[in-house]
């Protein structure tokens, strides 16, 4: 049995400059937690895989494709891929984002 903490967890340099940290890593698929801070966001990217996106803390503003729109704590959202997407948190508190990719991405994620 393998035990990941998201706070013992190294943080991921990334494109983005936020808290991202890699907590699953297989040939399979991937899961990653994402932390925005109020203000924060992610760049307009598009991943070569589905993705789906659960949020575990907060509220924050999801864009897929041509939609966007604002979500909460305990909703999933997903992103099918090869389809531009991002995210916001224009609210006081952090914003808590887990992230799976499945299968894996065997090519890089582009930002636009």
């Amino acid at each position: 049995m393998e035990i990941v903490k998201v706070q013992d967890a190294p943080s991921k340099e990334n494109v983005h400059n936020v808290d991202v940290k890699l907590l699953y890593d297989t040939e399979h698929a991937q899961a990653i937690h994402i932390t925005l801070n109020p203000g924060e966001h992610l760049k307009r990217h598009i991943t070569p895989t589905d993705v789906f996106f659960y949020v575990l803390e907060g509220r924050g503003t999801v864009e897929i494709g041509d939609e966007k729109t604002e979500v909460e704590k305990d909703t999933l959202i997903k992103s099918p891929k090869n389809i531009p997407h991002c995210w916001y948190n224009t609210t006081d508190t952090t914003l808590r984002i887990l992230v799976v990719k499945a299968p894996r991405p065997t090519k890089p994620t582009r930002i636009l």
